[in-house]
């Protein structure tokens, strides 16, 4: 697939985990999916490590620091804007919260990180030499990124008024699934939290897609990962799985049957 070299506003275009040890998750990413670490050193010893897919960035991962104490391993999923300021003003409007205010990523972009008003965190991305990821929706790459809320209309309420999606809602065997869509193209997905999860707080999910779920998860079980949801058929979408690595964050794989276009 050719490398992406544009994306258009509200639509997400980077995904980065934040990990409690550096490169134990490397070990774990690059194994797993066929990635290449190119560390890039940010000072003080630190590192940020952009995640290669032949020669195309899919991603990163960074170790989290003292600062962020408290803070569990997770993927943060990147939406696309036009000004991160403007963004996180009218986020802050909508009833959210800014968790980190826009700041300057070097010559890079402008960013900030925010939650939703139903606790969910993703972050706001103003690119200037960084796009985002050069590879999407094949196999090592990211494919689909899915909102897991205890309340799908004040969150639905939210990213509609902040990106201009529309919603499609969809009866599934869990309940009712929404399809975030910009304009004909899908952005995301949203459902409410199942009550079998227990207490989990609002989230994103990030998918990768793979050549073979059930040998993915396999390989990701035997180093270390823990199963959430195993190897399930989505009619006429793909065969998925959801995750936790050895640090805890989550994510999920899906062996696409039909591959998305980028």
């Amino acid at each position: 697939m050719a490398e992406i070299k544009k994306y258009e506003p509200g639509t997400f275009c980077w995904v980065e985990l934040a990990a409690k040890d550096g490169p134990a998750a490397k070990k774990f990413y690059t194994s797993l999916f066929g990635w290449r670490a190119n560390d890039i050193p940010i000072g003080e010893g630190a590192v940020y490590s952009m995640l290669e897919k032949d020669e195309k960035e899919a991603g990163a991962l960074y170790e989290l620091g003292p600062q962020q104490k408290g803070v569990p391993p997770h993927w943060n999923s990147y939406i696309r804007v036009e000004s991160a300021d403007e963004s996180a003003a009218k986020a802050k409007k909508l009833g959210g919260k800014i968790v980190t205010e826009p700041f300057d990523v070097m010559d890079q972009g402008r960013m900030a990180n925010i939650q939703d008003p139903t606790g969910a965190v993703f972050a706001v991305w103003e690119p200037k030499k960084h796009t985002g990821a050069q590879v999407m929706n094949e196999p090592g790459a990211f494919c689909w990124n899915e909102l897991y809320t205890t309340d799908p209309k004040k969150a639905g309420d939210f990213y509609s008024e902040l990106f201009g999606w529309t919603r499609e809602p969809m009866q599934m065997p869990t309940g009712e699934y929404t399809i975030f869509k910009k304009g004909d193209t899908q952005i995301a997905g949203m459902m409410r939290i199942p009550k079998e999860m227990g207490p989990v707080p609002p989230y994103w999910l990030v998918y990768f897609a793979v050549d073979d779920s059930d040998r993915t998860v396999d390989k990701a079980r035997g180093m270390g990962a823990r199963v959430g949801v195993p190897p399930t058929d989505i009619p006429n979408i793909g065969r998925f799985a959801i995750l936790n690595d050895p640090q805890g964050a989550g994510f999920a794989v899906i062996k696409l049957q039909m591959p998305a276009q980028a």
